[in-house]
């Protein structure tokens, strides 16, 4: 089954993931840590398709969560996770701790709840 966040998709617009997403370009740069300017040039969407892979992995798993990958987007940008001061997985990301995100959602799948 390929997920809407399947991370072994290629992103063929920035303009469309961000909006999919529920973010704008701006905040798709901060996310991935690529100048929104590069996305239009064809080597800005391949730094992008790698940089994008640990936030498409988040988001392939709360999709699955959640059941849709409207819900995930959400949460993604609004649900604070416990025991990070009020920080969404939008906010982790943007701080480049994708890997403790991941490890949260792994946990909760699991049956561990913080």
């Amino acid at each position: 089954m390929v997920t809407p966040f399947d991370p072994n998709s290629h992103i063929t617009s920035a303009p469309a993931f961000a909006t999919k997403l529920g973010i704008t370009q701006t905040e798709l740069a901060k996310l991935t840590g690529i100048d929104r300017h590069s996305f239009y040039r064809h080597s800005g969407l391949r730094k992008l398709n790698e940089a994008i892979r640990p936030l498409l992995n988040i988001l392939n798993l709360a999709c699955e969560m959640t059941g849709s990958d409207q819900r995930a987007a959400l949460w993604f940008k609004h649900q604070p996770i416990p025991g990070w001061a009020g920080k969404t997985a939008f906010d982790l990301v943007s701080e480049r701790k994708s890997d403790r995100v991941l490890a949260y959602l792994k946990s909760v799948q699991s049956g561990v709840y913080s």
